[in-house]
């Protein structure tokens, strides 16, 4: 099966970098080709598509803008010549961001990532199994924004996030990783296994040693307060096991 592929890109010659690749795969075809958001939100109306490689700064609606009024999304893999839309594109479900100018082998490795999603889903979907939970289940890795780099972190690996501030503390093990954000935004993104038990921490299931009064002990021996109005949810949580 072949992804339905739709190209938006205010840059004629960004579509024809696209069109040049996507020569060499049999995977994707192309079924159309829009020179902004507009023009892409008439196009979806009419046709299904699988995956859009989409651009970021187009005129009159922004590609990011543009996600956040589909109700149904396809794959999107950002192609961007901006770097700082990263983080934000991630936090919109994007399989993957390719920074312009990029080469064949980076847009291999993008393309292939959305493949496999798209799989996934159908095979999910065979399984009745819901879109939301799907998508949630598949999640494995967190981008975060830390100084100027996008760091990639498993998201089986973190015991903890932490509020400070204006940023977030994502702990790995012993050490933590400063992002912008809060743990409202951040507990979205997350799976189920990921408890909130104070206004400043959430804690990973899977990393708690036990519960003690209102402490939680985790298993890098991080001590962690519970609120009040969290105690029963993290006592029902445990008690299931």
């Amino acid at each position: 099966m072949k992804l339905r592929t739709l190209i938006i890109d205010d840059e004629p010659l960004a579509h024809e970098i696209i069109l040049q690749y996507v020569e060499e795969m049999e995977s994707i075809v192309i079924i159309g080709q829009c020179y902004s958001a507009l023009e892409a939100l008439n196009f979806l109306r009419k046709e299904p598509v699988d995956l859009l490689f989409l651009d970021i700064k187009m005129p009159k609606l922004k590609g990011t803008d543009f996600l956040r009024i589909l109700e149904k999304k396809p794959l999107v893999i950002v192609t961007s010549a901006f770097e700082e839309y990263a983080l934000e594109s991630f936090e919109l479900d994007v399989c993957d961001y390719l920074l312009k100018p990029f080469r064949f082998d980076r847009f291999l490795k993008a393309t292939n990532k959305a493949i496999d999603l798209f799989q996934l889903k159908n095979q999910s979907h065979k399984e009745d199994q819901g879109e939301n939970s799907v998508a949630q289940d598949q999640k494995q890795e967190l981008f975060l924004k830390v100084d100027k780099k996008l760091i990639q972190v498993n998201i089986s690996e973190i015991f903890l996030l932490e509020s400070f501030g204006n940023y977030v503390k994502v702990w790995v093990a012993e050490q933590f990783y400063l992002t912008p954000g809060t743990l409202s935004s951040f507990e979205k993104q997350l799976p189920v296994d990921f408890i909130r038990v104070h206004k400043s921490y959430i804690i990973h299931k899977p990393y708690i040693e036990y519960l003690e009064g209102n402490m939680v002990l985790l298993k890098n021996q991080q001590k962690i307060p519970v609120g009040k109005q969290h105690r029963s949810k993290i006592k029902q949580v445990l008690t299931k096991g």
